[in-house]
């Protein structure tokens, strides 16, 4: 029970950054590593790969399909730590420290736990739960 509602918000929530990056890629745009290619596409096609896996972890027709909907939102939020890492590095270089380390901190540990989260909550994996047999 406490998996499905969580896997729902985690949905949502995913649902939800990807719509914002689609409708207004600025914000996002102003985060990104100067190494990444093509910024506006990347801003675009992460913000599809967020709906579209938000859409796999709620379908209601394939076990399979939310579980792969798990790991490419996993794998999403470990690709894009280098930007939050990169908006964190420019944010704490300014005067003002930007949105400082209050905001930045809990981010910083939050995607280790997104990352699992998405994991868990697709049934790719049971940890920490996980009975183990002798």
């Amino acid at each position: 029970m406490i998996r499905a509602a969580l896997r729902w918000i985690l949905a949502a929530l995913y649902a939800l950054a990807g719509w914002a990056h689609i409708a207004d890629p600025a914000p996002f745009l102003t985060i990104m590593p100067d190494a990444v290619p093509a910024p506006e596409a990347v801003v675009f096609w992460t913000g599809i790969a967020e709906i579209a896996g938000a859409i796999a972890l709620v379908q209601p027709w394939s076990r399979n399909l939310r579980r792969w909907g798990g790991i490419g939102l996993a794998l999403y939020a470990l690709c894009v730590f280098p930007a939050n890492i990169n908006h964190f590095m420019m944010d704490m270089a300014r005067e003002d420290n930007g949105l400082g380390l209050a905001y930045h901190v809990p981010r910083m540990v939050a995607q280790p736990i997104l990352i699992w989260l998405a994991l868990w909550v697709g049934g790719v994996t049971d940890w920490p739960r996980r009975r183990r047999t002798r």
